[in-house]
């Protein structure tokens, strides 16, 4: 059985505080989760949901997304509302997958875990 897993890119560059971080990834995983296949949905909750968070600046987070996009991924951009700390209709975050996590490393492999 393939391993499964989902990764949520959020821009450090913005310099967003830890709650908006948090709820730009929320936002994404959620997003992404609903637009994948049923059957994606399912091999991931089996296998324990599996996210990972990575950091991207602007250009990296839109390179990620035509990567993913090409690869045939699920992957889903999260654009602010601009209530708060970010001007309205900035891209915040992307998730990609879930998926196998083989597929999505093919991806992601060079970007930073979010510490």
């Amino acid at each position: 059985m393939s391993s499964y897993k989902q990764a949520i890119l959020l821009r450090e560059d913005l310099n967003m505080s830890k709650g908006k971080m948090i709820a730009q990834a929320c936002h994404a995983s959620l997003k992404a989760y609903k637009k994948a296949d049923e059957k994606k949905r399912s091999e991931w909750e089996s296998s324990g949901a599996k996210k990972v968070t990575l950091e991207v600046d602007e250009e990296s987070l839109r390179q990620k997304r035509m990567d993913a996009e090409a690869s045939g991924l699920t992957v889903v951009t999260v654009k602010d509302a601009g209530h708060t700390e970010v001007d309205p209709g900035t891209e915040t975050a992307i998730a990609i997958g879930p998926d196998e996590e083989s597929r999505i490393d093919s991806v992601t492999g060079d970007l930073k875990l979010i510490k």
